[in-house]
């Protein structure tokens, strides 16, 4: 019945070190459920019942939240083989902590929490490597959310915006990259308005220290990149 979604699971980090063929009868343990969503379309609004984490099939979304005067943050994008919802999995919340809108047609497979750490009930001896996978992703995750409070608590749009890009360049290991958000959600992620955004890209396009189109980034002068991201 899954079969097909296969490969895209293989190389999500839920399911790393595991051999397709046991994988697939996995799957038939795990029992999990596939829906297909809208561009836009909700996949999960802060407050619905949680049933279990996600797993991106197809397509992307926007992990979002609402601040204190009902400005929309957007937290992270979740792409093809990206999981959502796995930080609460485990903590006996019953609730979506965050909303989760399609920023594309997709699909998403949903597995319930319960059944990742409940007995096999075909005893498949790749179900402890699945839990240590999770663990790690769990962990990951966190990292990742304490490097989003380093952004936020850096006081200027440049800095933030230094942080943000030195950290790509760190990642990819070249100075040319695309970025994993549009404008408008580059601006929800840095907390910052998208005209004040503009404003500070075009000026540091103006100042040699980069160029860029839509998603697309060149990083120019990665020393004077560096002295601003604090």
């Amino acid at each position: 019945m899954h079969e097909k979604w296969l490969d895209t699971l293989l190389a999500c980090p839920l399911f790393k070190g595991i051999e397709q063929e046991e994988l697939n009868s996995m799957l038939m343990c795990l029992k999990p459920k596939v829906e297909k969503y809208k561009k836009n379309e909700f996949i999960k609004i802060a407050g619905d019942k949680y049933k279990g984490l996600g797993i991106m099939l197809s397509g992307s979304a926007a992990i979002t939240k609402e601040n204190s005067i009902g400005d929309r943050v957007i937290i992270t994008i979740v792409s093809f083989g990206d999981m959502f919802g796995e930080m609460v999995a485990f903590s006996g919340q019953s609730q979506w902590p965050a909303t989760v809108i399609a920023q594309e047609a997709c699909q998403v497979m949903f597995l319930s929490s319960d059944i990742i750490l409940g007995e096999c009930s075909k005893l498949c001896k790749s179900h402890r490597l699945l839990i240590m996978n999770m663990l790690k992703i769990i962990s990951n995750k966190a990292l990742l959310l304490s490097k989003k409070l380093d952004y936020l608590s850096i006081k200027s749009i440049r800095g933030r915006i230094s942080s943000l890009l030195i950290d790509h360049y760190d990642k990819i290991g070249a100075p040319s990259f695309m970025m994993s958000f549009n404008r408008n959600e580059l601006a929800d992620f840095l907390n910052v308005s998208r005209p004040a955004l503009s404003r500070e890209m075009c000026k540091l396009r103006d100042e040699g220290i980069l160029d860029f189109y839509k998603s697309s980034v060149v990083i120019k002068n990665i020393e004077a990149l560096k002295s601003m991201a604090q």
